[in-house]
């Protein structure tokens, strides 16, 4: 297998409001509030709805799980749910606090990706499984999303 790169998802998202820690961490909610995607495969805008749930661990470390709604440039919508793994390095949780950044590879930030969409032009993406890589800077996040197909595709 191989990985094809898909495009940069870019989203924007309110400051995440807790729900208090519980038995299995605490929990947050972002709302999205829109963003971009653009790159070989697909360009276009995140639509402002959707969030990110997430649950810090007891280790630190963030399990997110996602829903967002893309819109092409040319007109189709496409479903888009995934979940994520976060390391919780200092610099990530600096970005949590509200400031600093990371960059691609500072540290485990990955994400499993799925798509949906009735759109015929799109109707690929109903059985690909994709994967990124994250960076995030405050009420900013951003993955390198490649798919996952067999080496002859």
């Amino acid at each position: 297998m191989k990985l094809d790169y898909l495009c940069d998802y870019t989203a924007t998202f309110v400051t995440p409001a807790s729900m208090g820690k519980g038995p299995l961490g605490e929990r947050i909610v972002a709302d999205l509030t829109g963003g971009h995607f653009s790159g070989p495969k697909l360009n276009g805008k995140v639509r402002a709805s959707g969030a990110d749930w997430a649950l810090i661990g007891p280790d630190g470390n963030l399990r997110l799980d996602v829903r967002a709604v893309f819109e092409t440039d040319d007109g189709a919508s496409i479903y888009v749910t995934y979940r994520a793994r976060a390391e919780a390095t200092p610099a990530f949780n600096k970005v949590l606090a509200g400031g600093g950044a990371t960059e691609f590879g500072d540290n485990y930030f990955i994400s499993q990706l799925q798509f949906e969409t009735g759109d015929e032009r799109y109707a690929w993406l109903n059985g690909l499984m994709a994967v990124g890589e994250g960076k995030l800077k405050p009420n900013e996040v951003t993955y390198r999303v490649y798919g996952v197909v067999p080496d002859d595709y």
